[in-house]
């Protein structure tokens, strides 16, 4: 073969690759959703869907199949599922009959349904699968299944995270770097708090504040003590390095979500929820961001495979609420993280 014929086959294999390559590169991630009874499966799949000009980050995610999930304890779940099933088939996604069904039209899972209790199972299957997983929250329903999804991410080497929405909410995000606060040395955080019977008290909508206070504060908390009534929850966490964050829980009255910020420079409020924070009393012009935020983050992770949060910090979030909820059980006392976590640890090992 002469040469130029050699060079010119070469090429043509080579360009053959290279738009192979450019074309694998250009298909979307394909995300299935276990359990739609959630608003989120269809905000997530709204912003995944747009031109991805409008956001670059977000774009490169399709949403191609859902399996309807719900729980028969929870009458709102039914609700929403027929409430969102026909918005979600407007928006090109198939609705399956089961959670294999899904998994074997994606490339990356989100679970959606509100019930954390059925989280685990729903995870192992996604996990086991080797299928990216978001988890919205309550990541689960104890501590102990928090341990335990986590534990089975590494067993199968599959990415998993979870967060409330109000993790990325950018008026919390913007007083970690906040002009009137410098460096955060404290913060009380405020939001609603209804609680049910089906799940832990805080773990079920409380758990946005307490995102909202991690957020601020990052991860580091030692101790945690509780004290509780009728109208309203007060949770006080001390971290290891004497910085102190609380809680206060709101049930009477009508609530906001936000905090107060301590610094090294000053102190200033948090932005209400999907809004910036205020400079100099003034909030910037901003539209609101309640989901595209968090599903940009989302969107990055299967994208990239790394999940922002460490599966530590996430474990030690819902360590510190089991905590708060232990020292209600022992009368308001200050209880330890480390102990908690150790005891729900030892549990999942005895399973």
């Amino acid at each position: 073969m002469k040469l130029s014929v050699r060079f010119a086959l070469i090429m043509f294999l080579f360009a053959g690759a290279f738009f192979a390559a450019i074309t694998q590169a250009a298909e979307p991630v394909r995300v299935g959703i276990l359990g739609f009874d959630n608003y989120q499966s269809l905000a997530f799949t709204q912003v995944w869907h747009k031109p991805p000009e409008d956001n670059p980050d977000a774009g490169g995610l399709k949403v191609v199949a859902a399996w309807r999930g719900g729980s028969s304890d929870i009458e709102e779940t039914q609700v929403d599922i027929k409430r969102w099933e026909p918005r979600l088939i407007e928006k090109g996604v198939s609705i399956e009959d089961s959670i294999d069904a899904v998994l074997a039209k994606c490339d990356a899972v989100i679970i959606m349904t509100i019930d954390g209790r059925a989280h685990l199972k729903v995870a192992e299957q996604a996990l086991k699968a080797r299928k990216p997983t978001y988890i919205g929250r309550p990541m689960a329903a104890s501590l102990e299944d928090v341990i335990a999804i986590f534990a089975a991410a590494k067993q199968y080497d599959t990415p998993v995270f979870s967060c409330s929405q109000h993790r990325y909410s950018p008026g919390f995000v913007d007083m970690r770097n906040h002009p009137e606060v410098g460096e955060v040395i404290g913060c009380d955080v405020f939001g609603g708090c209804i609680t049910v019977d089906h799940h832990p008290d805080f773990f079920w909508h409380a758990i946005h504040s307490f995102e909202t206070m991690y957020t601020i504060m990052g991860p580091g908390a030692v101790s945690v003590s509780r004290i509780r009534t009728e109208d309203a929850e007060l949770v006080t966490g001390v971290w290891r390095d004497g910085r102190i964050g609380s809680y206060r829980g709101i049930r009477r009255g009508k609530p906001k979500y936000s905090a107060t910020v301590f610094g090294d420079k000053g102190v200033a409020p948090a932005g209400i929820y999907g809004y910036p924070a205020p400079v100099n009393g003034v909030v910037p012009k901003s539209r609101y961001k309640g989901y595209e935020n968090v599903a940009t983050e989302i969107a990055k992770f299967f994208k990239t495979g790394k999940p922002p949060i460490e599966a530590s910090e996430t474990i030690e979030l819902f360590g510190f609420m089991e905590a708060a909820h232990e020292s209600h059980r022992q009368g308001g006392v200050p209880v330890r993280i480390d102990e908690v976590i150790a005891k729900a640890r030892k549990n999942v090992a005895a399973r």
